[in-house]
């Protein structure tokens, strides 16, 4: 049982009943806090919903900006609304409020589509003798602030071109602003034993509308959308997986840069640090909606691609006013996750005619659109010609690969290992990436590239096989000899060894018995990606990673697959760690371990001025792992059919 509350079902919908008090909680960066949030969005708009009643709105459609933060006041005559109860459901967020003979139920909803702005309804239920007759009063304030790349202290710096934010009462009066506080007032007479409902909106509001139509088409939407979870296996399943689907497309935004929509992995890195980024998180984060909602994931696809050059680099990330961002890390993976999401959705859709659509580049670049295929085309010559192989044949490490600390972890000299170093990991993930673009540029008739990436999978693939030292397989090779991983286990490459397919039975069988008995052991939420764990530092559980353990898992031991999914739950979280907020409703993108002295918390680098721990919700990986773990589970893998 959370000591926050329980799981419920309202409008037909997964919910969860909040009734803590103040739980105070350190972010580590910034001062203690007591306000834990929830993440609430649609295609375009995203509302935070505070534990205290409070609101935010977050629009990335030009950049990293909050609209309004820790706002919206509402009164009923004098009485200030606070809620005892308060109902946080996938899209919407809703008070329940008992004065008197008086029964108010707030409610605050994001209608579904790409609506810029959030619905406020309010019901009103007269229990007693006599008529009621009070104003309710709506009050948000709005206070634009880009978020910039800020490491330290939180700055406040108001976006140069601060949008027009309004509040209306519907059928009543509308009032705008570009900053400030904005009020509106309704006048209710509600008689003896009778209920009456009235309509607010707030953000950034467009043409005229119908609110209890949109209220009810909405939900109605939502719930036809929203995958089932249901499970023998898993009964957590029934709640979380249409949760998370919810959760992950209401982080999506329309993109008014580079158009489709962008799908930052959010948490602490946008909504505190400022910056979209890795590349790979969008398109690792969409590869579920492949099945789920196959034009948001090519959408996000799309938007992707556009942040990078012509000769087929991804910047690292964009920074807060969608600029790219280069200067901290250059991984080597990038392209490989374009590849896979674009070849995925081509395999589960047979839509090639996509593939011929114009997607632009960066407007930095000042370089003419190109097919989406000849994108893809120029991203995996990028890989072969660009990141390249090092002196083993190994993908090129660059300054990371997947894990951006990995060359600090190594121990080698970083200027070596930058130079010369070479990444197993990246290595065992295109063996198995590029077969499957191979089949995708294939259809699209470019049977040079098939050829080239089905020859260059077959020599990366031997390569991986021969890095299996008797237990697992090693990590990464650096200059002079140096070998990362033949001591220890580094967990990120593992699950790739075996389904690239270099790992054979007996070394998958070996290897994922050893996983359990080191990685596994003792840790509730999951595998941690090192054994042992390095002295002087916490255990780690990824949800990228262990995303990749569960579905080579499955392939051999089902049951501890299915054990692993069910740790990676937010239901385990919460048994494990009832009284930590992280992992109730959201997550990081990874937990600290069980040694560690904030277990089930997330990381902090308080010497570099960044830490997930500042916040450490609304992370798309812990709401997108699940669900592809869960359709691998199942049996919904990436398959080309057999040609016409």
């Amino acid at each position: 049982m959370s000591a926050f509350g329980e799981w419920t079902t309202v409008e037909g919908l997964p919910a969860f009943e909040y009734r803590a008090g103040p739980r105070p909680w350190d972010p580590i960066i910034d001062p203690p806090s007591s306000t834990h949030r929830v993440h609430l969005g649609n295609r375009r708009i995203t509302l935070v919903a505070d534990s205290d009643g409070l609101f935010g709105l977050w629009d990335e459609h030009l950049g990293c900006r909050w609209i309004a933060e820790h706002t919206g006041v509402a009164r009923f005559g004098d009485l200030p609304i606070v809620s005892s109860v308060k109902l946080f459901g996938p899209t919407f967020c809703r008070m329940a409020v008992v004065s008197g003979d008086v029964d108010i139920e707030r409610t605050v909803l994001c209608p579904e589509g790409e609506v810029p702005w959030v619905l406020i309804r309010v019901d009103v239920l007269n229990r007693g003798d006599v008529a009621l007759r009070r104003s309710w009063t709506e009050e948000w304030g709005v206070r634009p602030r880009l978020v910039d790349l800020e490491f330290g202290p939180v700055r406040g710096d108001a976006p140069p071109d601060a949008p027009v934010v309004a509040l209306e009462n519907f059928g009543g009066e509308r009032v705008a602003t570009t900053a400030g506080s904005l009020v509106v007032r309704s006048e209710l007479d509600v008689p003896p034993g009778e209920r009456t409902t009235v309509w607010f909106r707030f953000g950034l509001l467009d043409d005229p509308a119908d609110p209890a139509a949109i209220y009810t088409t909405s939900l109605a939407g939502l719930r036809e959308r929203l995958p089932s979870g249901a499970s023998s296996r898993a009964p957590e399943a029934v709640a979380e997986i249409p949760w998370h689907a919810a959760l992950l497309t209401g982080a999506a935004c329309v993109d008014g840069v580079l158009g489709g929509h962008t799908l930052n992995q959010g948490s602490a890195y946008s909504f505190r640090h400022g910056f979209n980024g890795a590349a790979r998180d969008p398109l690792q984060h969409a590869l579920p909606l492949v099945h789920l909602e196959p034009d948001l994931a090519l959408s996000v696809l799309r938007n992707t691609c556009a942040w990078g050059s012509p000769d087929g680099d991804l910047p690292y990330a964009l920074d807060g006013r969608k600029q790219p961002w280069t200067q901290l890390f250059r991984p080597s993976d990038q392209n490989l996750w374009a590849l896979w999401l674009a070849a995925e959705y081509a395999a589960a859709t047979g839509d090639l005619a996509a593939f011929s659509e114009p997607v632009p580049y960066h407007p930095c670049h000042g370089a003419d659109p190109v097919s989406l295929a000849e994108n893809l085309r120029r991203q995996f010559r990028f890989f072969v010609d660009e990141v390249g192989v090092g002196e083993h044949g190994h993908v090129r490490i660059l300054n990371a690969d997947w894990n951006d600390l990995a060359i600090k972890e190594s121990g080698v000299d970083r200027e070596l290992m930058i130079e010369r170093g070479e990444s197993v990991l990246n290595s065992a993930m295109a063996a198995w990436v590029l077969p499957l673009y191979a089949d995708l540029a294939e259809r699209l008739g470019d049977d040079a590239t098939a050829a080239e990436a089905r020859e260059r999978a077959a020599a990366l693939r031997s390569l991986v096989a021969g890095e299996w030292n008797g237990r697992w397989f090693r990590r990464a090779h650096g200059p002079g000899g140096k070998v990362v991983g033949e001591h220890d286990l580094w967990l990120e490459v593992q699950p790739w060894a075996i389904l690239c397919g270099a790992a054979t039975l007996d070394q998958a069988r070996a290897l994922l018995t050893t996983i359990d008995e080191t990685c596994r052991a003792g840790s509730p939420l999951g595998a941690r990606h090192r054994w042992p764990v390095p002295d002087g530092t916490h255990g780690q559980v990824w949800f990228s990673v262990n995303m990749t353990l569960i579905w080579a898992a499955s392939r051999y031991f089902p049951d501890l697959a299915w054990d692993e999914w069910r740790r990676m739950t937010l239901h385990a979280h919460t048994a494990a760690y009832p009284d930590v907020w992280t992992g109730t409703l959201s997550g990081p993108d990874c937990y600290l371990a069980p040694e560690s002295d904030r277990p089930g918390e997330t990381w902090a680098l308080p010497d570099f001025g960044t830490a997930m721990q500042a916040y450490p919700v609304a992370n798309l990986h812990s709401h997108s792992q699940p669900l592809l773990a869960h359709l691998r589970l199942t049996g919904v893998v990436p398959r080309f059919g057999e040609r016409a």
